[in-house]
């Protein structure tokens, strides 16, 4: 079962222990995947350009690349895939260690770098019935045995646009 649905969201990050806050309002594409999975994509053209690592003026007129969230109640994975300098994804499930990996691009293709971070979810809610209306992931980013802080992810899907 799948089905496409052109939604307006707004994305919010916030640190609870960091002066750390964004939100974001953007078109996005909800897919459903299963009864209680969807797939939710956000164009990085329509994303604010602070979002955006690249600095050229060839790169914010090429396609940048792509926010991916895989929801379920159980859990979320985000991935930003882009052509800039920064990718990432994200691993939640409630009660989980879960893995933050990042890649970091230099200015040449043959050398890319990445580094893990693990995150504890403390938290997990999805309210959804039968699409999904808001997220909200509260989780810890860890270094080994190093807190580098605590977070909270809300997603807001607005009605079919």
């Amino acid at each position: 079962m799948q089905s496409n649905h052109s939604k307006t969201v707004y994305l919010s990050f916030i640190s609870t222990d960091l002066p750390l806050w964004n939100i974001i309002e953007a078109k996005a594409s909800l897919y459903q995947k299963e009864q209680d999975k969807f797939h939710l994509l956000l164009n990085q053209q329509n994303l604010p350009d602070s979002l955006d690592s690249g600095d050229s003026e060839e790169d914010s007129n090429s396609q940048k690349g792509l926010l991916w969230l895989e929801i379920s109640p159980y859990r979320v994975m985000m991935t930003m895939q882009s052509n800039s300098r920064l990718s990432y994804r994200h691993f939640w499930e409630r009660g989980v260690y879960g893995i933050s990996r990042y890649w970091l691009n230099s200015n040449t293709s043959e050398q890319i770098s990445s580094f893990r971070l693990r995150n504890y979810t403390r938290f997990l809610k999805l309210d959804c019935n039968p699409f999904p209306k808001s997220l909200q992931v509260e989780y810890e980013l860890w270094s080994a045995k190093l807190k580098l802080g605590s977070y909270m992810l809300h997603l807001d899907i607005n009605n079919l646009t």
